[in-house]
């Protein structure tokens, strides 16, 4: 077991890494010749200001009395240059917003694996091309330049009264270094200045993803070479934005980053048409470079030239564009560039993505191989599956293993000859192993083939069916949440078609009560939208409330306490108590604008230190331990919380404790006797009990549940696929000055709290059930590898970068949930099953 976790760990890390090198490799191109336009420029210099983090919408509105936030730009814009709005792509953060407007193309999709800090790859930006650069602002942005925060809006909000204020601040500053420039130029009109921004920003105060409020940002252009403003009579735009503005009458330009602007330049018609012939050759470079990359590593039988670009097509296309411009056809030669272009850049994502298919098809090879070869474990270790089935499997021939030796090198050598990267190697020969494996088991294969055709298991095919439903709901649930509430309803019918209705009423009407109100979460709106602390201090009082109800319980139970017990259950009550108070008073301290309280800070890192270890000294009684356990992760996610999702793990915490009984008695029903009662059951005599009974078709829905609680854990209260999900709120009470790398483990933290007490749930599960742990994960493993076969598929490359990275973080998701299982299972079994002793005295009882 022990081996097959190790070899299934590397493949899931081989699949996992393999989209970096099928969907997301740098596709710059190195190596082209220069190109420049022939013409002098219309100015001397250019003046870029970029606002990080200022909302087209912001800076364009009127105020409440019908007059700009910016007189300065709105003068620009109705006296002396051009306006618009600069259409940006996710990831709307500061980094790609910078390279796209310097360098001239969208962030390079490698970037991924970078965190958006560092260059995956040299590219040449604007600064390269010129004599003389100057440049002030962020450090963190400006070293990226240097080779070869928005702090506002997070902190405030842009609707709020110091976002605005300051949006002031920055056109009066505007004013001043124009004012300064042009006075040091002694007026010459050879400056040119551009205003924009790198992104927006959500209401809520966060960036990275698509909405409009993060993807429009302000373009205000004025200075040499710059169209003057037009006046206008109407205009036909797909949003009411220039009605709201006050600004239908003047001549809107938008702009997408990348594509020259030239209605917005004050030039001749010769210079506007030799810029973009310009421009078409620089792209035609690379496309060549390109082609010529790949030909050279492909063997030429099986080479497939871009059709559409031919070389003579090429050689056509730039001598008309050149023969119009000679006889002045101008608008001809710029239509007839633009057409250069956009040929050139499909040209270019054809040779990019030319070995996706092979290396794709590999993968998937892979995937089904692997998934195949589980499924074969669980039958072949599982004799009420395999009636009929031979446990001693013939050896394999020698003619299997020397034909996979042989395809092997087959392999090998075509990669060789193509001269392809060594982690071509890595995912085409991977699956080979993987089917020897599989083939190795024919016999088994033969037997259950036999088996189900002549004597199939009852329920057998209903259960399939419902397997491949449910897979299919989880996967449509990371699209849209509220497919998790159709499960849970689902899940809540549950007792109506087994005996559990009549046989156990009160544990069923709690099972369906608890499943109904979870379902309620995922029609909630995302977490951050709008915070509301009260939600967060009523979450932390119920938790007390139920923390009394169960330690009545326990002492009645017991007559009398253990002195140690009780000191550590009040202990637990009391860390909840000051989580609410240090919620409330960081609260109030930063609406007061007098910040983080030092006091709130320090008990807030005590608290979340303390939560992973004062359950290791409660009582190893099953539901003793995980009551513990829930009060300390409970303490912690309060702090955590922003708003309604204090109340989330809450109730799904009650649900996994009715799980719990209800799985004690479906086994009862099935005929599989309990030795002892839920009361007195201790973690510690946790073990694999694969000696007590053998894998049943009803532990497949066991396994589908935990996958489902576990994407329910992930997904209840937001996408977290979606990069401006998170709220910087959330982590308020542990620190306020900004640190990605902190705020983002306290982010992770909290998303995986829900995600732990599942876990430990169902450690209690398979104990109560004498579920084989080894069978269990191999479940897990096939129910998690079929979603992460759906989503390698519907990854993307293209499109929005709202897509992109919500395809990537998919996969991620599905592909990690293997990953994380284990390492989670591991924290699980320590919380559950291990004691420390602080106490060396004999226990004492309170009576």
């Amino acid at each position: 077991m022990l081996l097959y976790i190790i070899f299934g760990l590397l493949i899931h890390f081989v699949f996992f890494a393999s989209i970096f090198d099928i969907y997301f490799t740098s596709p710059l191109v190195h190596g082209m010749t220069p190109q420049f336009t022939p013409l002098p420029p219309p100015a001397k210099r250019l003046v870029l200001f970029v606002a990080d983090g200022l909302r087209a919408d912001k800076l364009y509105e009127l105020d409440e009395n019908g007059n700009s936030r910016a007189p300065f730009i709105r003068d620009i814009i109705m006296h002396k240059g051009s306006w618009g709005i600069s259409h940006t792509r996710v990831p709307t953060e500061s980094r790609p917003g910078h390279v796209a407007l310097i360098a001239g193309f969208y962030e390079d999709v490698s970037a991924v694996a970078k965190g958006w800090k560092e260059n995956p790859v040299e590219f040449d930006f604007l600064f390269n091309e010129t004599n003389y650069s100057w440049s002030w602002g962020s450090p963190d942005l400006l070293v990226m330049f240097s080779k070869g925060i928005d702090t506002n809006g997070h902190a405030h909000r842009p609707s709020s009264r110091d976002y605005l204020d300051n949006i002031k601040i920055v056109d009066d500053g505007l004013k001043e270094i124009e004012s300064t420039l042009k006075d040091f130029y002694g007026n010459d009109e050879k400056t040119a200045f551009i205003f924009t921004s790198d992104h927006g920003m959500t209401d809520w105060g966060s960036h990275g993803a698509g909405h409009p409020s993060e993807t429009n940002t302000p373009f205000v252009t004025w200075g040499a070479g710059i169209k003057y403003p037009q006046r206008v009579s109407a205009q036909k735009f797909d949003d009411t934005y220039l009605e709201e503005w006050k600004l239908e009458n003047w001549k809107r330009h938008d702009v997408n980053q990348g594509i020259l602007p030239v209605d917005i330049l004050n030039t001749t018609d010769l210079f506007k048409a030799e810029s973009m012939f310009t421009n078409a050759v620089q792209i035609l470079e690379q496309f060549k470079v390109k082609m010529t990359q790949k030909k050279e590593a492909t063997l030429s039988f099986l080479f497939t030239p871009f059709k559409s670009l031919s070389d003579s097509k090429q050689i056509n296309i730039l001598r008309k564009a050149r023969s119009y411009i000679k006889q002045k056809k101008y608008d001809e030669a710029v239509s007839l560039c633009k057409e250069l272009i956009n040929l050139a850049l499909k040209g270019l994502s054809y040779y990019h993505t030319y070995d996706r298919f092979f290396l794709g098809f590999n993968v998937v090879l892979g995937f089904v191989g692997w998934t195949s070869y589980a499924s074969l474990l669980i039958i072949k270790s599982h004799c009420n599956l395999t009636i009929g089935v031979s446990k001693e499997v013939k050896k394999p021939s020698h003619l299997l293993l020397c034909s996979f030796v042989a395809l092997g090198l087959l392999v090998a050598l075509f990669l060789l000859l193509q001269a392809c990267p060594w982690t071509y190697y890595v995912y085409c020969l991977l699956p080979l192993p993987i089917w020897y494996a599989v083939l190795r088991e024919f016999p088994v294969i033969q037997d259950f083939v036999t088996l189900l055709l002549t004597n199939p298991p009852n329920h057998f095919v209903g259960y399939l069916l419902l397997f491949i439903l449910g897979v299919e709901v989880l996967v449509v649930s990371f699209f849209y949440r509220y497919m998790l509430t159709a499960g849970l309803i689902a899940f809540a019918g549950w007792p109506f078609i087994t005996p559990l209705w009549t046989r156990a009423k009160s544990t069923s009407l709690s099972w369906i009560f608890f499943c109904l109100l979870l379902a309620v979460f995922p029609l909630m709106p995302v977490v951050g939208r709008k915070p509301d602390i009260f939600l967060v201090m009523g979450a932390g009082l119920l938790v007390l409330l139920l923390s009394l109800l169960v330690l009545t319980f326990v002492i009645r139970r017991k007559n009398g306490f253990v002195n140690e017990e009780l000191v550590l259950y009040l202990l637990q009550m009391l860390s909840v108590v000051v989580s609410i108070c240090v919620v409330y008073g960081t609260h109030n301290s930063l609406l007061k604008k007098q910040g983080l309280p030092l006091t709130n800070q320090i008990a807030s890192w005590i608290i979340l230190a303390s939560s992973l270890v004062i359950p290791l000294l409660s009582s190893p009684i099953l539901f003793d331990r995980l009551f513990s356990i829930l009060l300390s992760l409970m303490s912690t996610y309060l702090l955590l919380s922003t708003g309604y999702e204090a109340l989330f793990p809450l109730v799904l915490s009650c649900l996994m404790f009715v799980w719990i009984y209800m799985e004690q008695e479906t086994l009862q029903q099935s005929g599989i006797s309990c030795k002892q009662k839920l009361s007195t059951i201790q973690f510690a005599c946790n073990t694999d009990l694969t000696q007590f009974r053998d894998f049943s078709l009803d532990d497949i829905r066991r396994a589908f549940f935990l996958v489902f609680f576990l994407v329910t854990a992930f997904f209840g209260t937001g996408n977290i696929a979606s990069v401006n999900s998170f709220d910087l709120a959330s982590v308020y009470c542990f620190l306020t000055v900004f640190s990605p790398y902190m705020m983002g483990a306290l982010m992770i933290w909290k998303i995986l709290i829900p995600f732990v007490f599942v876990m430990c749930a169902f450690e209690a599960v398979q104990l109560t059930t004498q579920l084989s742990s080894k069978s269990l994960f191999l479940m897990v493993i096939i129910i998690s590898d079929v979603m992460a076969l759906h989503f390698f598929f519907l990854i993307k490359d293209f499109g929005s970068w709202l897509d992109i990275g919500t395809s990537i973080s998919h996969y991620v998701i599905v592909m990690s949930m293997t990953i994380f299982l284990m390492f989670l299972n591991g924290l699980a079994q320590i919380l559950t099953t291990k004691k420390l002793k602080l106490w060396g005295r004999p226990k004492s009882h309170l009576i």
